[in-house]
């Protein structure tokens, strides 16, 4: 199978790196980037043969490649997508899906009326320690999930916003809230399911270079009297990240830890040693994944193709992910309590929505075309 790879910045390295090690399943034939430079760069600097192009569409007239990673800025998701499904294409598209659920929208009717694979990356669900806890999550024994706390805390220097197309509601379509948190914001509603309402805050606290928000706080709510709190950030020194799920006999979290207590007769807690270990056990039978993180989910996609078979993580689930994305922006800029699931009517249901009502914590004054320094770091995920 021939792969094609959209955008050759930096998250690309995770995507070329992983099909490399499955050459007997697929075999990476072109590279396009708008910045040929660049891609020669990517290239050379991993040894790739393949051919190099400066527009996408070149390759949608390309019988020869069957699916194409998209690692371009979100704005450019929707557009990129549709075309290469159209074009008969399978699609692996980075996160966030899109700028907009109405761009979610016609990437997932594009991938059913051409009967193609959409999948968007969620890297981080294929980890062991994460897989482990959605096993322990699904066997029931913590009881009723009462709360969770999710803290994506990233950090980024003030020169992160220059490059072009970042910090920008156009080019971005939001700050840490989308692009940062969206990994743990993903494996929240994977495991816990969707809130049925958010309240959220905003704010810019160290970028004055950039429109968006570099910390946001919101409070979700289930029907059931759940309640959730999501903390997206890229101002935490120390990138410390955690999912912890408190339920209503025990607590599990990631980094993995589990706690489970039983009352006294007073109402005050002792230790469940006992519920303990069978959570300690259930953790531990989980069989180890084979591959982890881009590589882990590249593999599913070349199977999924190749057995006609759906991938793990579709573009609805990717959907699903921006919509409380998009919660948490159009109650924080709204100032008010949002419910789910949005509709059409919802100010912040298009991209054009977006542009229109989303405050400017701050006017970007300057841009770089790249930076010198192309590598990235990918905090604690949760590990």
């Amino acid at each position: 199978m021939n792969v094609a790879i959209i955008g050759s910045g930096a998250i690309s390295s995770a995507h070329i790196k992983a099909y490399l090690q499955f050459p007997d399943k697929c075999n990476i034939a072109a590279i396009c980037d708008i910045y040929t430079e660049k891609a020669k760069q990517k290239v050379e600097e991993l040894g790739l043969d393949v051919d190099i192009v400066s527009d996408y569409k070149e390759l949608l007239t390309r019988d020869d490649i069957s699916l194409v990673s998209v690692c371009t800025p979100p704005y450019t998701h929707a557009d990129i997508a549709v075309d290469c499904l159209d074009a008969g294409k399978h699609v692996l598209v980075e996160k966030p899906m899109a700028s907009s659920l109405t761009e979610c929208d016609a990437m997932n009717e594009a991938a059913k009326r051409n009967n193609r694979v959409l999948s968007v990356v969620a890297q981080n669900r294929f980890t062991n320690p994460m897989m482990k806890l959605k096993h322990v999550l699904d066997t029931k024994l913590m009881g009723d999930i009462v709360h969770t706390q999710v803290d994506s805390y990233w950090w980024r220097g003030h020169s992160y916003y220059d490059l072009w197309w970042r910090g920008t509601w156009e080019k971005e379509g939001g700050g840490c809230t989308l692009n940062h948190a969206v990994h743990h914001i993903d494996i929240f509603q994977w495991m816990n399911g969707m809130p049925s309402e958010v309240t959220a805050v905003t704010s810019n606290t160290s970028h004055d270079n950039a429109e968006v928000e570099d910390i946001s706080v919101a409070i979700c709510r289930y029907d059931n009297g759940s309640l959730a709190q999501i903390t997206s950030s890229v101002v935490h020194h120390g990138e410390e990240q955690q999912l912890i799920f408190q339920g209503k006999n025990a607590r599990v979290s990631a980094p993995w830890k589990v706690k489970a207590s039983s009352a006294q007769e007073n109402g005050f807690p002792k230790p469940d040693q006992t519920l303990e270990e069978k959570l300690q056990k259930a953790y531990d039978e989980q069989s180890e994944l084979e591959f982890e993180g881009h590589a882990g989910q590249i593999s599913d996609v070349l199977t999924a193709i190749k057995d006609e078979r759906q991938v793990l993580i579709d573009g609805e689930q990717g959907r699903q992910t921006l919509e409380l994305i998009t919660a948490i922006y159009e109650s924080a800029n709204e100032n008010k309590t949002v419910t789910l699931p949005l509709n059409k009517n919802s100010r912040f249901y298009t991209r054009e929505g977006v542009l229109r009502n989303a405050k400017h914590f701050y006017e970007k004054k300057k841009a770089v075309e790249n930076f010198s320094d192309n590598k990235i770091t990918v905090g604690g995920e949760g590990k």
